[in-house]
């Protein structure tokens, strides 16, 4: 008896060696200029930070933790861009940013055999306007102080991000990295595996993956791709995955609603299907 295709047997993903392949020699200048850039403008954010009276250790904690939990949700609000939408053959983008992407649902020990530029250069670059801003911020009072370090904190893990992820592919992980991991301090490889099983559409955060559990129980994700097929016709990673796989991934998705959702649907039909009020045609007096 033949076993009945699954999602997972529908997905065709592209050649890893041609996705490697597009990693050009400009893109790494790129990707180093963008780390020295990142550098100072961090190093110039702490500089401020130091110099100016309206600190405070709680403050500057504070804009730690939120910045970390910060960078885990715009890791995966990237992660899933990057999974979901656009193409390797596009401009400047396919190449730079679109291409890591695929290469890593075929390959996805690919990343620890990259070096530091390699796994860290585009999260510098992304995050080089917000080191920018965080720098501009006026330091007159704690609000801007919490304001600066909060942006300055949340893109310094952003750039760490492709750090824990590629320690979360590790076999061997060094011991402290390994503990950090046990302890769920940064990304883990057994949470992070969820991801790598196919149609790779869930647990898109790679900071620490904090944010992954919240985000799936409100359905984020499914409902930010219907609101982009809508409004554009595009279908989710119909490039990463196949035009099959994805077809198949949208009908599954349309079928799980969150049952706030479906209770919203049966009381417009409801209220679509109520006979319209009759209006009297008695003359008035």
């Amino acid at each position: 008896m033949k076993k009945p295709d699954t999602i997972a047997d529908k997905v065709r993903l592209q050649d890893a060696q041609t996705l490697a392949q597009g990693y050009s020699p400009a893109i790494r200048a790129m990707e180093i200029a963008s780390i020295i850039a990142f550098v100072g403008l961090e190093a110039a954010l702490v500089y401020k930070l130091w110099s100016t009276h309206h600190t405070g250790p709680w403050l500057l904690t504070l804009a730690v933790v939120l910045g970390y939990l910060a960078a885990d949700f715009v890791s995966g609000l990237v992660h899933w861009m990057g999974d979901t939408w656009g193409s390797t053959e596009m401009p400047v983008l396919g190449k730079a940013f679109i291409r890591p992407f695929r290469e890593h649902h075929v390959d996805e020990k690919a990343i620890t055999r990259h070096d530091f530029v390699e796994t860290n250069g585009n999260n510098c670059l992304v995050s080089l306007p917000v080191a920018a801003l965080a720098v501009a911020v006026p330091l007159n009072g704690p609000g801007w102080v919490f304001l600066a370090a909060f942006l300055g904190a949340m893109i310094f893990w952003v750039m760490a991000t492709n750090q824990f992820h590629k320690w979360s592919h590790l076999d061997e992980p060094p011991a402290l990295i390994g503990f950090l991991q046990r302890v769920h301090l940064i990304l883990p490889p057994d949470h992070h595996r969820v991801h790598h099983t196919a149609p790779f559409n869930q647990y898109y955060c790679i900071t620490v993956g904090w944010m992954n559990r919240p985000l799936r129980m409100i359905h984020f994700f499914p409902l930010m791709e219907r609101l982009i097929t809508w409004a554009t016709g595009q279908l989710p990673r119909q490039d990463d995955i196949g035009t099959e796989a994805a077809k198949a991934l949208v009908a599954v998705d349309d079928a799980q609603e969150l049952p706030v959702l479906q209770a919203a649907k049966e009381l417009l039909k409801a209220s679509a299907e109520e006979p319209a009020p009759s209006v009297s045609t008695r003359p008035v007096p």
